[in-house]
């Protein structure tokens, strides 16, 4: 046996030992950055839902305040405030939605009365009763709607 080998063996040795600590610094680096990544996205998400349901329950004030300017004589005060709350809800990116002539989608509306007219293709909202609103793809309240169309929707 020479004094090479027991080098060489010891050598080997030490090679895998480096590789095997490299690898498991590999891996839990992966790990860290998987967990760093999951932190973010779930922090986004609760981020997202809480300014979803402090919106939702502003809307209320938003109906008051469009019954008002629709029911009383638009005085500066009252058009003042129905602007600025318009104006900062679409900075928060709430948008409106549910016109009349809008094709009916029960993944956005809600149909409270069905009103039948014969010769139509589908369902369209009628009459808007209650506005709805979403926050980008988030829908925070449906509009309710009276719908018209054939008597048997699916055809």
């Amino acid at each position: 046996m020479t004094t090479s080998e027991p080098h060489s063996t010891e050598l080997d040795r030490l090679r895998r030992l480096v590789d095997d600590r490299t690898a498991d610094l590999q891996r839990v680096k992966a790990e860290y950055d998987n967990y760093r990544k999951r932190v973010r996205r779930d922090r986004l998400a609760v981020r997202e839902i809480a300014v979803a349901n402090v919106l939702r329950m502003l809307l209320p004030v938003v109906d008051a305040v469009d019954r008002a300017c629709a029911h009383e004589p638009l005085t500066p005060g009252l058009k003042d405030i129905a602007d600025s709350l318009r104006e900062q809800l679409g900075a928060l990116g709430v948008t409106s939605f549910g016109e009349v002539g809008d094709p009916f989608d029960p993944a956005c509306h809600d149909a409270l009365a069905h009103h039948v007219r014969a010769g139509t293709d589908g369902l369209v909202c009628s009459t808007v009763l209650r506005t709805g609103y979403r926050v980008g793809d988030h829908l925070l309240r449906p509009a309710q709607v009276e719908v018209t169309g054939p008597a048997d929707p699916s055809r």
